[in-house]
């Protein structure tokens, strides 16, 4: 990509966070226009180079954003929107016969479903509990069935990262519009959404984090000029800032352990000239962390630290290292085995904490239990095929850069954010892909 359009492309995002915060009824232009202007893109261009995957990406990239702006005419816009976009890739294009995995997996999710039109309470909305809970597996699977070694270039792959990173960068844009003075506001060490955009934390965290590895990536393999390193890093130290002062973990320490995964990849495949040209670069981005930890350090009065060390704001540790989570996660694991087959249905985990903590609605944090409790066996059967797929693809699939990073996203996301955004369904299936080395990526010098 040249570096006028790579500018323009950023520059672009950066308005579009600006417009969207002053005039927020644009928002929901916006959704439409993504999801018209794609569906148009797909259809002229009849799939031929995987366009699909191009605005599932950047739908993704744009769900929190949109979420947080009211520009979601449903909640789960993104995940419906992806999955229609799957199904018109596979319309187009065709799937693997091999993907067999993937189509059993969704079978295996349907007993749940079945069983929860008969245990949910009668004043329930059944329909909307179920799509709640299901529309990320769900997309999981029919995202899964169009990649599942379908052959692309890598120079297309770090293309659809990127698609994914742009609106990303817009919502950080949006988020340092949004935020005020973090000395006058952070009175403690939780995480709090006057410092997410009005929206949930957590889900904005895990959003930041994967768009922290992409632009880590693309500082790595991507920035063939001085002019892209700096934009990159800028962007980079932008998102890494705005994460952290979400005050929520997660997302975060998610994004710097994929990051990790890459770079112990790259450095085990690389010349030692490579190699040499690699350490370089950690070393540099290892000293431009530190000074973001100490600028958000300073911005916070000390807070971030805290929060990192599990301690309150009078320093004292926390009796709980996960936030009360374990609780739900206990009882998720009693509702499993006291159904340990077919599981107690989907949604119904939802509904016994209700009952139990006087009518407050508390949603499971973790993917694993929640299928465990819900799905029973069957659940462990579709979380093991989910997992080891994508390891015995690798067997055949060695170029794949990025395999283990997005493998790792999927499974560290879903035990502290579940599956309530697209972000690890749609990551998940692409460790699916077969991806070709066009070019061997270079490591930038510095």
């Amino acid at each position: 990509m040249k570096d006028s359009k790579y500018i323009f492309l950023v520059v672009a995002h950066i308005l579009i966070g600006i417009l969207i915060y002053y005039f927020r009824p644009l928002s929901k232009f916006y959704a439409i226009t993504i999801f018209a202007l794609g569906i148009y893109y797909v259809m002229k261009s009849r799939n031929k180079n995987n366009e699909v995957l191009f605005v599932s990406a950047y739908i993704v990239g744009s769900e929190v954003f949109l979420r947080m702006t009211g520009g979601n005419f449903l909640y789960e816009y993104s995940k419906y929107s992806v999955m229609i976009l799957m199904v018109f890739g596979m319309y187009y294009s065709g799937f693997s016969k091999n993907s067999v995995p993937y189509w059993i997996y969704l079978i295996l999710l349907l007993p749940g479903v079945i069983i929860a039109t008969e245990t949910l309470n009668f004043d329930t909305d059944v329909r909307k509990a179920i799509a709640f809970n299901i529309s990320g597996p769900a997309c999981l699977g029919i995202a899964s069935i169009y990649c599942y070694n379908r052959k692309i270039m890598l120079s297309q792959l770090n293309n659809i990262l990127l698609t994914l990173g742009l609106p990303i960068f817009s919502t950080t844009i949006y988020l340092i519009l949004y935020t005020p003075d973090l000395k006058e506001i952070l009175v403690g060490t939780g995480s709090t959404n006057v410092t997410s955009g009005g929206f949930g934390p957590n889900q904005v965290s895990t959003l930041l984090g994967i768009g922290m590895f992409v632009f880590f990536s693309r500082l790595l393999l991507e920035s063939k000029s001085k002019l892209v390193f700096i934009v990159n890093l800028i962007i980079l130290f932008n998102i890494t800032y705005r994460g952290l002062v979400t005050f929520s973990r997660g997302g975060m320490l998610t994004g710097v352990i994929i990051i990790l995964i890459l770079l112990i990849y790259i450095y085990f495949n690389s010349k030692s000239r490579g190699k040499y040209n690699l350490f370089r670069l950690v070393v540099f981005m290892l000293l431009a962390f530190f000074a973001t930890w100490l600028y958000t350090s300073n911005q916070t009065s000390g807070l971030i630290d805290k929060r990192y060390a599990n301690k309150d704001s009078a320093g004292r540790v926390k009796e709980s290292k996960f936030t009360g989570r374990e609780e739900i996660w206990d009882g998720e694991i009693d509702d499993f085995l006291d159904n340990p087959i077919f599981g107690i249905g989907v949604a119904k985990a939802i509904e016994n904490r209700k009952e139990k903590n006087g009518g407050v609605i508390i949603a499971s944090h973790s993917e694993i239990s929640r299928t465990l409790a819900e799905h029973g066996t069957m659940g462990i059967i579709a979380l093991l095929i989910v997992f080891f797929t994508p390891i015995f693809l690798f067997l055949d699939n060695k170029q794949h850069i990025y395999i283990f990073c997005f493998l790792v996203f999927w499974l560290l996301t879903i035990n502290h954010a579940a599956m309530r955004i697209a972000a690890p369904a749609f990551v998940y299936s692409l460790s699916l892909l077969k991806v070709i080395i066009d070019e061997v990526p270079s490591i930038r010098r510095k």
